[in-house]
């Protein structure tokens, strides 16, 4: 198991990729912080169902990332377990599409708030439980950040500025042995990319991809759980594009 006895904080665990990561991190062998943003039934019956199945801890942390106390909160939860934090994975996003003269000033502040501020806060605060011992932070970004996508520019921009942001980090924590990277994800079967996708932009992108099809999020999944491990022990401040030869 690649990550057996390892401590994991996995954001947006409630859906789509996050809930991929959470269960390949416990197949694995991790003891995972799963949070997510407000408390759902359903996720605690899963997190009990991965708890006997692998035999690791799973705690629900749920805040809200468009509030800055919450995230605070949040943050606070997780460290005052007192155990040590080997893996950050800030997986949880939100994603809005608009032309640019179309979009609006607040529309641009949401989305930083969510994909970037709340991220750099987040991160902030849990890096103390990290210093000691090292480990590994991934961030997911996404390839609209280096395709810039028409009618994309506030999502694109948010997630640009977390790649640079993981860039940053990698060189002033390397010193700390902790690694930084970003996952860029191409389109991936889940819900936000349905929801914020239009069929006709689905079919002009997948012409585009050298394998002709969307990724499976554990196809994410796997390349987080390679940068969360010890097989990428030389790896910092990477852009690991998952996007099927975009």
């Amino acid at each position: 198991m690649l990550l057996d006895g390892k401590n994991a904080v996995v954001t947006g665990c409630n859906r789509g990729i996050g809930k991929v990561i959470l269960e390949l991190f416990a197949r694995n062998g991790a003891n995972v912080w799963a949070c997510a943003r407000k408390h759902d039934d359903d996720l605690i019956a899963y997190i009990e169902e991965l708890k006997v199945k692998y035999n690791i801890n799973i705690t629900p942390i749920f805040f809200d990332l468009s509030d800055a106390d919450s995230v605070k909160e949040g943050a606070k939860q997780i460290l005052a377990d007192k155990f040590t934090i080997d893996i950050l994975v800030n997986s949880a996003g939100t994603i809005s599409t608009s032309l640019f003269q179309m979009t609006s000033m607040k529309q641009m502040k949401d989305m930083f708030e969510v994909n970037y501020f709340s991220i750099f806060q987040f991160t902030q605060i849990l890096v103390k439980g990290m210093v000691k011992n090292g480990g590994s932070i991934i961030n997911i970004a996404s390839s609209a950040a280096i395709e810039g996508n028409a009618g994309r520019v506030s999502y694109a921009s948010s997630k640009s500025a977390l790649i640079t942001f993981s860039q940053v980090l990698s060189r002033e924590l390397g010193r700390y042995n902790i690694r930084v990277n970003s996952v860029a994800p191409g389109l991936t079967d889940t819900s936000m990319m349905r929801k914020s996708t239009p069929d006709d932009i689905l079919e002009q992108t997948l012409s585009r991809v050298s394998l002709g099809r969307v990724a499976e999020p554990i196809e994410i999944a796997n390349s987080v759980l390679f940068l969360a491990s010890d097989l990428s022990s030389y790896m910092t401040g990477h852009t690991l594009r998952v996007d099927g030869g975009m």
